[in-house]
């Protein structure tokens, strides 16, 4: 009786479920094998404290040329979305030599850069002038991109493996992300070998971050969980000049209040918070070590921003990740980026610009042009809106051409 209500259960199910059924049942995990994944969602706070639209995609390249990316023609010229997906790498972990596959989707986004050498980043036939004027012409237009993807169909792992990795004579953030014990892998591409102790990728997407930010008039901050899940951590860091210092949030409470930092922290007390905060959502310490270096500079620039680890249920639906033979263990760890215009960092714009002070204006890199739109929403005096209008397209104008050639 049993054996016959299970037939008809099966029957029943829908074809859908049932290949997700025998999915399951022939699944095949390698003990021996762990993943560790971290990596950045960097937005910016708008009005409504939501991720704002942006160009994310600003900036001078900061990669080694190694690096293979996503180029074509006038693509990245006015690109805008609300996410900077930064520089996840994905370790491995084996005590034998193997082989496995690795699939990651991007809900929303457009995966940009990655190494190494991939066997398909879709959709298909992105270098195609056609294809890629409509893809384009709909992301701007509807602000919301289908999902894309990146695979790499043979990778192999090599525990102990002395190969040499490419490297460039000038410093790059990109390497530090190498000072793990995490297993070398090697990949065969028509061009020959490549070899990393990681796979890195990049992209930018058009999708709702899990935490809002607002402001009040003294510059405290009200966050609020937009997600189902906690936010396991939070901290919020501050720099003017060489002063800089950060407050650690309680997400213990539904919408966590900070005030601002008082700026008399050291790098060295900072490191050892952030470094905390990541280990505890199960990276290694020397990940959590290279994580930090990676984005010493970038992190913990000039201005004013909250860091939030992003909930794993979130990370998962975003960016869902398959790895076959499956690992037994599997952690990814995200920093969300969400940085802030507070009063303060409006000011210093202010008096940047009253005194052509390019050096000032230069530290807020990528995130002057929404700096500067938040500020022209706010002022009120119309002559001093047009000012500051002016000086928008003045700034606009060289980045999108930035982007064209890069």
């Amino acid at each position: 009786m049993k054996s016959r209500f299970l037939a008809c259960a099966i029957l029943a199910l829908p074809l859908a479920s049932l290949a997700l059924l025998f999915h399951a049942q022939t699944l095949t995990i390698d003990p021996a094998l762990t993943a560790h994944e971290w990596g950045t969602f960097t937005s910016i706070a708008g009005h409504d404290g939501r991720a704002a639209d942006w160009l994310p995609l600003t900036g001078s390249p900061d990669l080694p040329a190694f690096v293979e990316h996503f180029q074509t023609p006038n693509f990245k010229a006015g690109v805008r979305g609300t996410v900077r997906m930064e520089t996840p790498v994905l370790y491995f972990y084996t005590n034998h030599t193997t082989t496995l596959s690795v699939h990651v989707s991007f809900a929303q986004g457009l995966i940009t850069e990655w190494y190494p050498h991939a066997d398909r980043v879709e959709p298909v036939g992105l270098q195609m002038q056609a294809r890629m004027a409509a893809y384009y012409n709909d992301w701007n237009r509807l602000q919301k991109q289908p999902d894309s993807s990146i695979s790499w169909d043979s990778i192999k792992l090599e525990p102990g493996s002395s190969a040499t990795l490419p490297r460039e004579g000038s410093t790059n953030h990109y390497y530090a992300a190498r000072q793990t014990s995490s297993t070398p892998l090697r990949i065969k591409t028509q061009g020959g070998e490549q070899t990393e102790k990681f796979l890195f990728y990049r992209g930018v997407a058009s999708f709702s971050v899990p935490v809002s930010v607002k402001l009040a008039s003294d510059d405290k901050i009200f966050t609020q969980n937009l997600s189902a899940q906690e936010i396991p951590a939070m901290l919020l860091f501050e720099r003017r000049g060489d002063k800089l210092g950060f407050r650690v949030g309680d997400t213990s409470v539904a919408q966590p209040t900070l005030d601002p930092p008082v700026l008399n922290a050291t790098m060295d007390s900072l490191k050892l918070a952030v470094e905390d905060m990541l280990i505890a959502q199960g990276l290694y310490q020397d990940e959590a070590q290279a994580m930090f270096e990676t984005w010493r500079d970038s992190w913990f620039e000039e201005g004013s921003r909250l860091l939030y680890i992003v909930p794993r249920e979130f990370v998962d639906s975003v960016l869902p990740l398959t790895i076959s033979p499956a690992p037994a263990q599997t952690v990814r760890v995200f920093v969300g980026r969400m940085e802030l215009v507070t009063s303060a960092t409006q000011h210093a714009v202010e008096q940047a610009l009253a005194t052509r002070d390019h050096t000032t204006l230069a530290r807020y890199n990528r995130f002057l042009i929404p700096i500067l739109e938040t500020m022209i929403a706010n002022e009120k005096n119309s002559a001093q809106k047009a000012q500051l209008s002016e000086y928008l397209k003045n700034v606009s104008n060289p980045q999108i051409t930035l982007n064209t050639s890069n």
